[in-house]
């Protein structure tokens, strides 16, 4: 970028009546390619799979991170997703945070594709998750119905927002220690950190989370896994459903606040 016909500085100032240049790269092409990342195929059929994402593992490729990702792990376990949906997001009908672990389905086919993601927009799917709070809810059970939009007052964040997009959570807790519960929450809607939202409006942060409560040195991570997915499979009609025990860093993180739990 030039600035009155020099390259410009990061710190200059832009006075009315500078000619400001732009010099704009051709484009990249993108060309994912397969990589050998850990990631545990629970199940598999010509029409989908569904994976366990480990935390810190980001699903598709974006800005900053251009491989290393789920799309990466997929390409080498399962060849035939590449293109399915998309070159940049072959598969891939929903999404997990980066740091937040656990179950997806991932789409082999067109067909699977296209059932998929009706499914969630039709809100067919089952999506259910295990969460650690800091504090204790009052309510056993409850619905959490709070819009959601980008805080504007944080655009890194979201919040609760008068007129943002239809948001609702429900959860029941498992159980409850004198700081802490545990939580089985259920998505209605899927919105982006919803669960992470919710539960910080409600005064009750997920433990360790660094955007929406506080890091914390026992846990590198917001404590969410998802833990449960259920859905109607796209050839057979079939209702499957899937679980996942909790990862091994939020067992350990349970264990070293010294919080009795057995939770499969």
């Amino acid at each position: 970028m030039t600035l009155n016909g020099r390259v410009a500085r990061p710190s200059q100032k832009v006075r009315g009546g500078d000619c400001v240049v732009l010099t704009v790269p051709p484009p990249r092409e993108l060309d994912l390619e397969p990589q050998d990342i850990p990631v545990s195929v629970i199940f598999q059929d010509s029409e989908l799979a569904v994976v366990e994402k480990p935390a810190g593992l980001s699903v598709h490729p974006g800005p900053g991170h251009s491989d290393g990702t789920l799309v990466n792990a997929l390409l080498a376990l399962c060849p035939d997703i590449r293109g399915i949906g998309g070159v940049l997001r072959p598969g891939i009908v929903h999404r997990l945070d980066k740091d937040t672990s656990g179950l997806m389905v991932v789409a082999k086919s067109e067909k699977a594709h296209h059932s998929l993601t009706a499914q969630i927009k039709e809100r067919h799917v089952r999506k259910g998750y295990l969460a650690l709070t800091v504090g204790v809810p009052p309510q056993e059970e409850e619905v959490i119905d709070a819009p959601i939009a980008r805080d504007p007052r944080n655009r890194k964040r979201m919040a609760v927002v008068l007129g943002g997009r239809e948001s609702r959570t429900s959860y029941r807790v498992v159980k409850e220690w004198d700081n802490h519960a545990l939580l089985e929450l259920d998505l209605e809607t899927g919105r982006t950190h919803q669960i992470r939202v919710h539960m910080a409006y409600l005064g009750y942060p997920l433990f360790g989370d660094p955007l929406y409560g506080r890091r914390n040195l026992v846990i590198s991570r917001q404590f969410l896994h998802a833990s449960f997915l259920a859905f109607s499979h796209p050839s057979s009609g079939e209702y499957v459903e899937f679980r996942s025990r909790l990862p091994a860093d939020l067992r350990q993180a349970l264990q070293s606040l010294g919080l009795d739990c057995q939770v499969e």
